[in-house]
């Protein structure tokens, strides 16, 4: 059952996730129990583990929990210049400094060139959330540490099968069964596949979510938009990695 965590809404709140049902359900061959309606919950939240951080000055916090709950309404660290605004400050400077001291307590990560190079520093996750895996690492197990952006309150038990990690998706191939740009994709981790499952495969070090079918050697990844164009494989020529299978997605809506 694709499910998300219910019972808790926050009115009037931007950033409120519903998990979608029923239809979509029934393309991944998902029992659907509720019928056609949505599960609604207050934003999901990040975590970083507060019990071995530095004790952080008052603006430090500000600016820690800023970058928090941008991650979690906008699954993307913010700019320089948006926490610049948010904080008040005359120039970029103040912010490149609180960064930095950030950096130093061990909080979080700055990644040089990158205008959104913002990686908060997680230790002890709670059991019941999910990492939001980011750009995937070259040769890298898809759940290594430097894959993982954040962790969102999502128990992963309420997946079936259960969810391992959540998967951001970019770009409309998959459009017509439901998996719309942005949407995070709840993914059991598993390197086996069937026919007509939609799947998490690694392809020449790129990541891609396609529907999987195979004839012997052959393997095809098959979009579900005709504007995009099927990709075949041959496995005696090109490796294909199976990193997981999709078992429901979770989609931000603004609220009414």
């Amino acid at each position: 059952m694709v499910l998300v965590k219910s019972g808790t809404t926050e009115q009037g709140s931007a950033g409120v996730k519903r998990c979608i049902l029923a239809d979509f359900c029934c393309c991944f061959g998902i029992p659907v129990k509720f019928g056609a309606k949505f599960c609604r919950q207050t934003p999901l939240t990040v975590y970083n583990d507060s019990m071995n951080t530095p004790a952080l000055t008052r603006r430090q916090q500000q600016i820690l929990d800023f970058i928090q709950n941008h991650i979690s309404h906008h699954q993307r660290p913010p700019t320089q210049a948006e926490i610049t605004t948010a904080m008040g400050f005359r120039s970029r400077t103040a912010t490149v400094d609180h960064l930095r001291a950030l950096e130093k307590k061990g909080v979080l990560h700055r990644q040089p060139g990158n205008a959104r190079g913002l990686q908060l520093l997680h230790t002890a996750p709670p059991s019941d959330s999910l990492p939001l895996i980011g750009r995937v690492a070259a040769g890298a197990p898809i759940l290594a540490v430097e894959n993982i952006q954040t962790h969102h309150a999502v128990d992963p038990s309420l997946f079936k099968p259960r969810a391992d990690y959540l998967l951001q998706v970019h770009g409309q191939s998959m459009r017509d069964v439901g998996i719309a740009d942005g949407d995070l994709l709840a993914v059991h981790q598993t390197p086996e596949a069937r026919n007509g499952q939609i799947v998490v495969a690694r392809l020449d070090e790129e990541v891609t979510v396609k529907r999987f079918q195979r004839d012997g050697d052959l393997v095809e990844l098959l979009p579900a938009n005709p504007d995009f164009a099927p990709i075949r494989i041959d496995l005696r020529e090109r490796e294909l990695g199976i990193e997981g299978l999709v078992v429901g997605l979770i989609r931000q809506h603004a609220a009414p």
